[in-house]
């Protein structure tokens, strides 16, 4: 794999050449200490020390609402009108949000393939940039803090000065076009690059055993916990809809005023809303919040590692930051592990 340097200071002049290649967006501040990925045109905009963004990047690839078609009485369906070709580029995307999108790009690359995302997708140009871990991070614990692909380019920090990684042909592009702002890798960049590993593995405050979980998870089947767990969730969704990996959809009719169209649309749908597990008749398989709490769990750490030879936690920490009623999932492991 290709490696260059980018002097700090020359990070600035670096993001205004961007600009031919794509619209770009990055981590901006929304409040007092809430940040998202929205655009911005130059590095005085950009949360470069911002540990995560509220929503993760598959807002972008797979929208929180996507009309699919139009139909009309008379004339059946058409396709909604083709979105832009306009390229983006999402700059400062950390290892476990790129892990998420090659989870997302699993699922959505199987038997039926989802066009909807990949059109998107592929019109999406990912710099990543590490970052320093918070007391909500684990994703050492997932093996999701460091990527060697799913990426054009990747800055890691090395005080002065940024190694970049090139993935892709695109990243290689973009540093040809900027090539007078690189610098040839030394033998003290790699000594730094080395010092800053081992202080960004060792500064993890929050560590989980997954080894052997999913038999775990199968004997503790029937655990209390479950029921403790279910008392305290609030059955609000918030945990999927800022999970980078959580893909569910429900799918509905919108009509029109002339009640003769409409739009056929999917939203975000959570496990955990009382209805999702809801059938014709007026059955609900889940019912109870607990049943539904277990159910997220067995998903990610059961049922996707059986699936997908994996978890589907890249232990971002967002479900555990974001959670009203401040449901851990480090703790829950923990306990179903004693």
């Amino acid at each position: 794999m290709k490696i260059v340097k980018l002097p700090k200071e020359n990070l600035a002049e670096f993001i205004g050449h961007l600009s031919p290649f794509g619209r770009i967006h990055a981590p901006v501040k929304r409040g007092k200490k809430s940040f998202v990925f929205a655009p911005v045109t130059e590095l005085a905009e950009i949360e470069l020390n911002c540990n995560r963004t509220i929503l993760p990047l598959k807002k972008y690839f797979f929208k929180p609402v996507d009309t699919m078609f139009n139909f009309y009485a008379e004339k059946g369906y058409e396709l909604p009108a083709r979105e832009s070709d306009n390229k983006y580029i999402i700059f400062g995307v950390h290892p476990c949000d790129i892990h998420g999108l090659k989870i997302l790009d699993l699922v959505f690359s199987g038997k039926y393939v989802d066009s909807y995302y990949f059109a998107r997708r592929n019109r999406t140009i990912i710099i990543g940039l590490d970052c320093i871990p918070d007391e909500f991070c684990f994703c050492r614990s997932t093996g999701t803090d460091f990527v060697d692909s799913g990426f054009d380019l990747f800055l890691s920090d090395i005080d002065d000065s940024y190694l970049v990684r090139v993935g892709t042909s695109t990243g290689d592009d973009i540093v040809t076009v900027t090539d007078s702002l690189f610098r040839e890798v030394e033998k003290e960049d790699r000594e730094k690059y080395k010092t800053k590993s081992i202080q960004r593995r060792e500064s993890f405050q929050t560590e989980i055993q997954l080894q052997d979980f999913p038999e775990i998870m199968d004997l503790e089947y029937q655990s209390h916990l479950w029921q403790e767990v279910g008392q305290e969730c609030l059955s609000c969704g918030t945990c999927s809809m800022v999970c980078p990996t959580c893909y569910c959809y429900a799918v509905f009719d919108e009509l029109n005023l002339d009640a003769s169209s409409g739009q056929r649309k999917r939203r975000w749908d959570s496990c955990l809303f009382k209805d999702y597990a809801l059938v014709a008749g007026g059955h609900n398989f889940r019912a109870e919040r607990a049943s539904r709490v277990k159910n997220r769990f067995f998903h990610k750490q059961r049922g996707f590692v059986t699936q997908y030879g994996r978890p589907s936690c890249v232990g971002c920490g967002r479900c555990k930051a974001y959670c009203p009623a401040e449901i851990d999932i480090v703790e829950i492991v923990n306990k179903l592990r004693s």
